[in-house]
């Protein structure tokens, strides 16, 4: 075998390889001999067919196998002898039979792994956010649970904001019925601002019977182009009102919860330490992608084509997959690939950068840790021992807990590294904002 190098840009290489074509030949031959002792063709006993047929039977089938079988073979070990990484899978082409002069010839493209140069990360100032669970993000998370569980109650009162109501309606624009503009028993919430703020407010104040007709001038960026910016008159009829009620904090409410015997101080303490580890995964969640957007800043590298068109191909095949279960398609599929580069080449250079330091800084994921990680996330579940259980069943499982581990562990070691800012931050700045 003979193999050279050429260079053609920062990333891309071409191998030429040339093996004698005897070499070619000689396989074939032996791969025929091995066939004729198990072949079957008709008029003849099995193993007892000339190999001159088997040769006309199977010859260009065998010739190809070994020709791609060569090219597996010697682009390896060209590739392990010119110390290559390659990124992505070569183009492969081969030189016509006839000017390889006694030859088989190929040419293979590809791109290799980059050289990655991490910047000074005692330079990077990274703002760790601090929150605190207090008294009062308790009572909002118990006022939303409660919401969660409203009851309404039929009243014979005027309907106000914060009652559910059932109500019959016709809209007009130009005295001609629009696509929606009419429908029977609906049920509405009133004071949510899902309803247009003057369908709302002509429906205020409206008893169970009663019958209005008022107008409702649409918004320029409605939805709806055929009553977007107009003026629609609408006759509601009033058919219920339902007050809302919420749940009292009594320990009916607590054994809701899971609290078994309703005691009222252990749910607002079982509230904090959910609150608790929602804050520290959000928590952790900002401060990784502070780390992350550090070293994508600090760390200079060319990033295989070939990785790129890979990612983009796998978040496009994602979405598709995401809007089918959603019961739509064919949106994803329509989308040009480009539209997942940014995020594509975004994720393939954080992925560089990550197994660069993985591997210059001997990071690893300690069985201690992924055990910690399987217990954390285990707590959120009804029964925890059979989560823990469900785990480590698989190694597929384990090793993707092991996989976050890792990076959290590239994470400590920039935050031990760098210039940590702890800020304190608002609580619902952070359950806002965090993703």
């Amino acid at each position: 075998m003979q193999a050279s190098l050429e260079t053609l840009s920062s990333l891309e290489r071409r191998l030429k390889v040339a093996v004698p074509m005897d070499q070619i030949d000689t396989e074939v031959g032996n791969r025929l001999k091995r066939l004729q002792r198990t072949a079957k063709l008709h008029g003849f006993r099995p193993g007892k067919v000339p190999l001159k047929v088997v040769e006309q039977q199977y010859g260009p089938q065998v010739r190809q196998e070994v020709l791609g079988d060569t090219v597996e073979r010697t682009f390896t070990e060209a590739v392990r002898e010119k110390n290559l990484r390659v990124a992505g899978s070569p183009r492969i082409e081969a030189t016509p039979l006839a000017d390889a002069a006694g030859e088989f010839a190929f040419t293979a493209t590809f791109e290799i792994f980059p050289d990655i140069v991490l910047g000074d990360i005692a330079g990077v100032t990274i703002e760790r956010a601090q929150v605190d669970v207090a008294d009062a993000e308790v009572d909002k998370t118990l006022e939303v649970l409660r919401k969660q569980r409203t009851e309404y109650i039929g009243v014979t009162r005027a309907v106000m904001a914060g009652d559910a109501a059932d109500i019959d309606y016709r809209g007009t624009v130009d005295g001609v019925v629009f696509e929606g503009g009419e429908a029977k028993g609906q049920a509405v919430v009133l004071g949510e601002g899902k309803l247009l703020r003057d369908f709302e407010a002509g429906i205020i104040g409206l008893s169970v019977g009663e019958t209005k007709s008022f107008e409702v001038t649409f918004p320029a960026d409605y939805h709806g182009a055929e009553v977007a910016g107009k003026v629609a008159v609408f006759v509601v009829t009033m058919n219920s009102v339902r007050e809302a009620r919420l749940p009292p904090l009594d320990a009916a409410f607590a054994r809701s919860l899971g609290i078994v015997d309703g005691d009222l101080d252990k749910m607002r303490e079982d509230i904090r330490s959910n609150l608790g580890r929602e804050v520290k995964r959000r928590v952790q969640a900002r401060t990784k992608d502070l780390v992350l957007k550090a070293l994508l800043e600090v760390s200079r590298l060319d990033v295989p084509r070939a990785l790129i068109d890979m990612e983009a191909e796998r978040l496009m095949a994602g979405m598709a997959e995401s809007l089918k279960q959603r019961g739509m398609s064919g949106p994803a599929a329509n989308m040009p690939r480009e539209a997942f580069d940014e995020e594509a080449t975004r994720r393939v250079t954080i992925g560089l950068i990550l197994a660069e330091l993985v591997k210059t800084q001997g990071i690893k994921a300690q069985p201690e840790q992924v055990k910690a990680m399987i217990e954390d996330y285990a707590q959120s579940y009804e029964r925890p021992e059979e989560v823990i259980r469900w785990y480590y069943q698989s190694a597929d499982r384990v090793r993707e807990v092991e996989s976050v581990v890792i990076e959290n562990n590239v994470v400590e070691w920039v935050l031990g590294n760098a210039r940590v800012v702890d800020t304190p931050m608002p609580f619902d700045d952070l359950m806002g904002g965090a993703k």
